[in-house]
């Protein structure tokens, strides 16, 4: 009797991109003892909770002027929490301005509550509440669909998200789940993967790929409002030793078929 796949759990992730002579993206390396993907140069992100889905309650933190519906706002939410948890950059508005948060109060606010928010002590909702602002959903671009394959240990369904990183917020990572962050153009982290400084999951390389067929921030941006996201779910089949997956080809990357080193 075979056995039910397991569920595969909410998460979202972004891409926060800056100009710098061409695209760079914001990425970290996770902790060699993290149980998913350790060692690997991921973008932030992580499974959506439950003060995610409290705040689509609480509609005055969030600015929501393109009408997003509930399943997807807790994704987009969860996408700028993780982002401030594990990059310290923080995608909001002072409450009634239309700029972002300035670099020198989100920094404050990281240094007052970051640590707190990683650790469930402060819920997330309070910290946005308490400093008067409102969270920037509007400026995420919908870009990737990922789910993990069946029969796989641990499944995430993940949206991946892009941003343009609001001016002089470099971020660094938390010395907790991961343990460096760089800004890299995609051909630099995609070389990276190549030589082996950098270990890469196969959806961070495609969307690394992607990412590189653009000349700019902006040119990425709009490429990604304007298009429609392919769910991406791998099929995992054999051919003789090696292991093959299959993406559908109408998603955009840079093929169907790719031999895996491993789990994506």
């Amino acid at each position: 009797m075979s056995k039910e796949p397991l569920p595969a759990r909410p998460a979202s992730t972004i891409l926060l991109l800056r100009e710098r002579g061409g695209i760079e993206v914001f990425m970290m390396v996770r902790h060699y003892q993290i149980e998913f993907a350790s060692g690997a140069l991921v973008f932030p992100g992580g499974s959506v909770d439950a003060g995610d889905q409290d705040i689509v309650g609480m509609t005055e933190l969030y600015d929501n002027r393109q009408g997003f519906d509930p399943a997807a706002l807790k994704f987009r939410i969860a996408a700028i929490r993780e982002t401030f948890e594990e990059s310290g950059i923080l995608l909001a508005r002072p409450r009634g301005a239309d700029a972002m948060i300035a670099a020198d109060r989100a920094e404050a606010i990281s240094q007052a509550h970051r640590v707190a928010v990683c650790e469930g002590s402060v819920p997330f909702a309070r910290v946005v509440a308490e400093n008067d602002l409102v969270l920037a959903l509007d400026q995420l671009a919908h870009y990737a669909h990922w789910i993990t394959p069946m029969g796989l240990p641990k499944r995430f369904d993940t949206h991946f998200f892009i941003a343009k990183a609001p001016p002089d917020q470099v971020g660094a990572h938390d010395g907790r789940e991961s343990t460096d962050s760089i800004w890299v153009s995609p051909k630099e982290a995609l070389e990276g993967g190549e030589s082996g400084r950098f270990k890469l999951p196969f959806p961070t390389t495609r969307n690394l790929i992607k990412l590189g067929k653009q000349p700019s921030v902006d040119a990425a941006l709009s490429e990604a409002r304007r298009s429609t996201v392919v769910t991406v779910l791998p099929t995992i089949s054999k051919d003789g030793d090696r292991r093959m997956l299959r993406i559908p080809a109408e998603a955009g990357y840079d093929g169907e078929l790719f031999e895996s080193p491993g789990a994506p």
